[in-house]
């Protein structure tokens, strides 16, 4: 296994090209949206009815999530994004208008709820977080809608991102449909699972899962150390190439070549990993949509998780921003060089 710093090919100039690139492709997203909800207060007794804190909130916010999240990030890059979801009648719809997200692909589901995560902090510390949700899969006249507006999303699309947490908008026939449509089209196909269709993607052009859910697929513990390890789960897969994303370790890129590049994460500070997984989905998607291969399209979506975890939250990324964390990291391997440690 290699350990990839930078790519030196990576330069501000040539980053600067990609991300003109990506701001005009048309990029489909399909999955489960959800809505994260911060409620944030101070907690200065404990409650006569239980030994718990009482919150007294403050502040409330609401973010995208999901899906919805890999939408935002791929509108931040500048590109333009087809949302393709099922969601309830609620606040979901409002927070997707205040980031600028057509809703024409959106199929709204009034008897079934939005999935939302809302988290209560007291003093900056998490207390709880409560989860709303019915995860079965969408009902008969919800999939047939869902399937038309996929149709509709794709028809001159530069690439698909399905961002499964396994809340039931992507049920077989939605996977068969996107899975189907990309190929007649020829476009690059990212995909991040959930266990319950890990093995429904043959064909992914990229796929991303995290530690835990590809030992859990594949049934054993990996050894990352192995050199057979992961060509064998991408052969098991029948993906062309494997994400592993590590948390705080970074990430694992295991090429069609079967080449493996450990890319260790250029965050400075891990203020909060919500989200991050779906900033990597976006702009990796994004970036193999406008030509990169997929060594660049995995450190420019580093870049951008690195950004990610040092904000509070589920976060958006600018391309600005990564721009920022590439410069800085540049700089800081020039320092190490000149002080003769590299």
């Amino acid at each position: 296994m290699s350990l990839s710093g930078p790519d030196p090919r990576l330069t501000r100039d040539h980053l600067e090209a990609l991300f003109r690139k990506m701001a005009g492709r048309r990029i489909v997203v399909i999955g489960d949206a959800m809505l994260d909800i911060y409620l944030a207060g101070d907690a200065q007794r404990i409650s006569p009815e239980a030994p718990v804190p009482v919150v007294t909130v403050h502040t409330r916010r609401y973010a995208l999530g999901g899906a919805a999240n890999v939408a935002a990030n791929v509108a931040a890059i500048g590109a333009e994004c087809r949302l393709v979801a099922v969601i309830g009648d609620d606040a979901l719809r409002g927070e997707l208008a205040q980031h600028r997200l057509a809703d024409r692909h959106i199929v709204v589901a009034a008897a079934r709820p939005t999935t939302s995560k809302t988290r209560v902090t007291a003093r900056g510390q998490q207390v709880v977080r409560i989860d709303e949700e019915v995860d079965d899969p969408i009902d008969p006249r919800a999939e047939n809608q869902l399937l038309g507006q996929l149709d509709a999303a794709m028809g001159d699309a530069d690439a698909v991102l399905i961002e499964d947490y396994n809340k039931g908008t992507l049920t077989p026939a939605a996977i068969e449909r996107a899975m189907t449509l990309a190929a007649k089209r020829g476009v690059p196909v990212v995909v991040d699972p959930k266990f319950k269709h890990f093995f429904e993607y043959r064909g992914a052009t990229l796929f991303k899962p995290n530690r835990r859910e590809l030992e859990q697929a594949m049934g054993a513990t990996l050894d990352l150390a192995h050199p057979d390890a992961l060509p064998t789960a991408l052969e098991k897969l029948g993906v062309a190439n494997l994400l592993l994303t590590l948390g705080a370790e970074g990430m694992v890129l295991v090429t069609t070549d079967r080449r493996i590049t450990r890319i260790p994460t250029m965050a400075r500070e891990v203020f909060d990993v919500s989200g991050a997984g779906d900033t990597v989905t976006a702009w990796v998607g994004t970036a193999l949509a406008a030509g990169a291969s997929v060594r660049e399209g995995a450190q420019v979506a580093n870049y951008a998780a690195g950004v990610e975890v040092g904000k509070s939250g589920v976060a958006i990324v600018s391309p600005a921003e990564v721009l920022a964390m590439h410069e800085a990291q540049h700089d800081q391997l020039g320092k190490l060089r000149r002080g003769g440690l590299l």
